[in-house]
C-alpha cells in the first residue's frame, strides 16, 4: 500500500512537469505584466487623447470660418376676381452661398486659462497611468513572492516526507529482524500517509499560485508554466518615519493626483472670474445670392406672358462687437463663490488624505518592525527545530524515543518552517506597502 502511494506521488510530480516550464525573475515578470495589462493600455490611450487635445486650437484663440449654403423657395397662388389677373401663380427661388468668420480678440484671458486646463487634464491622464502601473507592479510582486513561499513550503514537506519514508524503511528492517511490531509499522505508515496527503495539497496550492502569477502578468496561454527562479532571502533594512513621511508627501501618487485636482479647481475659479471682463470680437463675411422669379399669366398692358426673371446680389461685411453683461441676477457672483468653495473642498481632501496616509504609514512601519523582530525569532526557532530533528532521528533509531515523540518533533519542525515563511512573506508584503506609500514602485 505504501509503495503504491510513493508511486502515485512520483507520477503526480511527473505529470505536473509536462507543460512547458519556464523560470522567470521578478523583473521579467513585471516587464511582461506591464506590457499585457489592459488597464495600463486603456489609460495610455486616454493620455494620447488628452495630449492631442492639449493645443491652442482647442482654446478658442484662433478665428473660425464657416461656409454656408442657403436655398430659399417660395410658391404663391392668388385668386382675386377684382384683379386684372384673377388667377396668378408666382414662384421665387434663390441660392445663397456665404463665408462667415469670427475672431474673438479678448474674452477675459479665457484662452490662457483653457490652455492651462488642457495641460492639467493631460497631467491627470498621466497620473492615471502611474496608478495603473503601481497597482500592476504591486500585484505581480505579491503573486511572485507568494509563489516563492509556496515553493519553499513544498520543499519542506518533501523533506519531511523523505524522513517518513526513511522511517518506514527502518521499521521494515526492524520487522525483518523480529524487533518491530505491527503497531509501530501502522503508526509510521499513518504518518507517511498524512505527509503524502499534505504534500499533494501543497502541490495544488503551488500550482494555484503559479496560475495567479500568470493572471497578474496578463498571460492567457495555458501551455506555459512560469516558475520563480529567485529566493525570498530578505536583506533587512531600517526605515526612519520622518524620512518616509517626507517622501510620502512629495511622491505619493494618490496625493499627487489630488494636487492636480486642486489646480483644476483653481483654474475653474479663474474661469468664473473671467466672466467679469468684456468680450471683443470681429465678425466678417461674404455672400452671393442668385434668384429666379417666375409668374404665370400675361401683362394686362402688353398682353405678353410674364415668364421668368433672374437677379443676383453680392454682399461683404466686417464688424466689431464689444459686449459686456450689465446684469445677470448675480449668476457670475454665485459661480465665483461656488468655484472658491470647490477650491476649499479640494484642500480639505488633500488634508484628509495626508492625515490618512500618515496614519497608514505609521501602522505599516510598525507592522514592518514587528515582522522584522518576528523573523529574527523564527530564525532562532527553526535553527533549534532543525537541530532537534537531527538529534531526535538518531535517538529514534537507537530506540531512546518512541514514534510518537519523533513525530512530534517532525511536526514542530514543519510548524517552525511555516512560521518563518509566513513571517518572511508578511515582512516582504509590508515593505512593498511602505514603498508603495512613498511612491517608490513607479518612477
Amino acid at each position: 500500500m505504501v509503495r503504491k502511494i510513493i508511486l502515485c506521488s512520483f507520477f503526480f510530480v511527473l505529470i505536473s512537469k509536462v507543460n512547458a516550464q519556464q523560470f522567470i525573475s521578478l523583473s521579467e515578470a513585471i516587464e511582461i505584466g506591464l506590457e499585457n495589462n489592459y488597464q495600463i493600455k486603456i489609460t495610455e490611450k486616454q493620455v494620447e487623447i488628452a495630449s492631442s487635445n492639449n493645443t491652442l486650437k482647442n482654446t478658442g484663440k484662433y478665428p473660425t470660418v464657416d461656409f454656408n449654403l442657403n436655398s430659399n423657395n417660395t410658391f404663391r397662388h392668388s385668386n382675386n376676381p377684382a384683379s386684372f389677373n384673377p388667377k396668378i401663380s408666382t414662384y421665387n427661388s434663390g441660392l445663397t452661398p456665404s463665408i462667415d468668420g469670427q475672431w474673438i480678440l479678448f474674452n477675459g484671458f479665457k484662452f490662457d486659462i483653457n490652455k492651462q486646463q488642457l495641460e492639467v487634464l493631460e497631467l491627470q491622464s498621466n497620473a492615471q497611468v502611474k496608478i495603473a502601473v503601481e497597482r500592476t507592479i504591486q500585484s505581480i510582486m505579491l503573486s511572485y513572492y507568494q509563489a516563492i513561499i509556496q515553493k519553499e513550503q513544498l520543499k519542506t514537506l518533501e523533506e519531511v516526507l523523505n524522513l517518513s519514508r526513511d522511517r518506514i524503511q527502518y521499521q521494515e528492517i526492524r520487522k525483518s529482524f523480529g524487533q518491530g511490531g505491527k503497531y509501530d509499522m501502522l503508526q509510521t505508515s499513518n504518518a507517511f500517509l498524512n505527509d503524502s496527503t499534505t504534500l499533494l495539497i501543497q502541490k495544488n496550492n503551488y500550482e494555484t499560485t503559479l496560475l495567479n502569477l500568470k493572471l497578474a502578468m496578463g498571460i492567457d496561454n495555458l501551455g506555459i508554466r512560469y516558475e520563480p527562479n529567485e529566493t525570498l532571502d530578505f536583506n533587512t533594512k531600517q526605515y526612519v518615519y520622518q524620512d518616509l513621511e517626507q517622501e510620502l508627501f512629495s511622491k505619493n501618487i494618490n496625493l499627487k493626483q489630488l494636487y492636480i485636482s486642486q489646480s483644476m479647481s483653481a483654474l475653474n475659479t479663474k474661469l468664473s472670474e473671467a466672466d467679469r471682463y468684456p468680450t471683443l470680437a470681429l465678425r466678417g463675411g461674404v455672400s452671393f445670392t442668385e434668384n429666379i422669379y417666375w409668374q404665370s399669366g400675361n401683362n394686362p398692358i402688353t398682353q405678353e406672358a410674364y415668364g421668368s426673371d433672374f437677379s443676383n446680389n453680392f454682399n461683404v461685411y466686417a464688424n466689431a462687437t464689444l459686449s459686456y453683461n450689465l446684469f445677470d441676477a448675480g449668476r457670475r457672483k454665485r459661480n465665483i463663490e461656488n468655484a472658491k468653495i470647490e477650491e476649499e473642498i479640494a484642500q480639505f481632501n488633500i488634508d484628509d488624505l495626508k492625515r490618512s496616509l500618515s496614519n497608514e504609514l505609521k501602522i505599516t512601519l510598525q507592522n514592518y518592525n514587528n515582522q522584522l523582530e518576528l523573523l529574527r525569532l523564527t530564525d532562532k526557532l527553526i535553527n533549534n527545530a532543525s537541530e532537534n530533528l537531527k538529534i531526535s532521528a538518531e535517538r529514534f533509531k537507537s530506540g531512546q524515543i518512541s514514534s510518537f515523540d519523533y513525530r512530534a518533533v517532525q511536526v514542530a519542525y514543519m510548524n517552525a518552517v511555516q512560521a518563518r515563511l509566513n513571517a518572511l512573506f508578511n515582512l516582504k508584503t509590508t515593505e512593498i506597502g511602505l514603498i508603495r506609500l512613498i511612491g517608490g514602485l513607479v518612477r
